[in-house]
């Protein structure tokens, strides 16, 4: 059974799973307090319920993405599996606030104060990209929430040289659709206006289902400003002292550059007892390219 449930209430109204007209987009108050200790933000979350018996499966997109990105994988993880499966829209992404603080400490934060409150730990973590830097750093602060660990096609170490996101923001708040009359036109501009940068087809309408209207405007949902900002912080990781002692699995793409051997070193340093699984013919995007062999690695990791 599915429950959709949202962590903010008013004045941000109108919101459910299948709808793609916001009345506004949320913005959540400075997440620091004091410039130190970050300020979690109420993020929008999906939950299908299982047995309470065993570790719920938590997943965390990456950037640019959000929750749906996971929503046929939760589904049938839950069916096989039996487990409670939780999928969440980080801060900046999705139905969750806007923040102006876009860093992993901030990121980990919000799930430490969400993920006891829906009674889901410890968990399993399962996140992708930005999200498996988001999981590994929960990890390694609190890990008595964390039962077990994946990150898929991601390290602890910094990914810059590997990356074109940067130039994937600068597109997107290059494009001005002030004068289309419905989100299709507003998206096929948007997709024109990305194709001199972005030749990849299936990552411009991967960027595209970020187009939404608000107030009779087309806007991203993404927080572009905090994304660009902090953009570096994003494709780092913080540097850390303490390990995760639990099973952990780094999953990678065989097409993918994100998670080269020279970086196991330093993942088997925080995380010694890290597994190394590659699934061939897949992209940085493993659950979308394979998504059966991804659950089976998940599936497999679990047993």
């Amino acid at each position: 059974m599915l429950r959709w449930t949202r962590a903010w209430t008013l004045p941000y109204r109108g919101i459910g799973p299948s709808s793609s007209s916001f009345s506004r987009l949320p913005i959540a108050p400075s997440s620091s307090q004091g410039g130190t200790e970050p300020r979690p933000v109420p993020l929008s979350y999906e939950l299908l319920d299982g047995e309470a018996a065993s570790p719920p499966l938590v997943f965390l997109h990456g950037l640019f993405g959000s929750k749906t990105n996971f929503n046929s994988i939760a589904k049938a993880l839950a069916q096989q599996t039996g487990r409670r499966v939780l999928t969440v829209d980080a801060r900046n992404h999705g139905e969750s606030p806007h923040s102006p603080d876009m860093s992993y400490e901030a990121m980990s934060k919000d799930l430490q104060d969400l993920l006891p409150k829906l009674g889901l730990v410890p968990c399993v973590l399962i996140g992708h990209s930005m999200g498996g830097r988001t999981a590994m750093l929960l990890a390694l602060q609190r890990p008595e929430l964390v039962e077990r660990l994946i990150a898929v096609d991601i390290s602890p170490v910094e990914t810059t040289s590997s990356s074109n996101f940067p130039n994937y923001v600068a597109a997107m708040r290059a494009v001005d659709m002030a004068n289309e009359a419905s989100l299709s036109s507003a998206r096929k501009l948007a997709d024109e206006r990305l194709r001199s940068v972005i030749q990849s087809a299936s990552m411009r309408q991967f960027l595209l289902t970020n187009l939404v209207e608000v107030d009779g405007r087309f806007v991203w949902r993404l927080n572009l400003d905090a994304l660009a900002q902090h953009l570096d912080k994003i494709l780092d990781f913080p540097a850390r002292q303490e390990t995760y002692s639990g099973p952990t699995l780094f999953l990678r793409g065989g097409n993918s550059q994100f998670l080269p051997p020279s970086h196991y070193p330093e993942i088997r340093r925080l995380f010694p007892r890290a597994q190394m699984q590659t699934v061939p013919n897949a992209s940085h995007w493993v659950h979308s390219d394979r998504p059966q062999d991804f659950m089976a690695a998940v599936q497999g990791f679990l047993a």
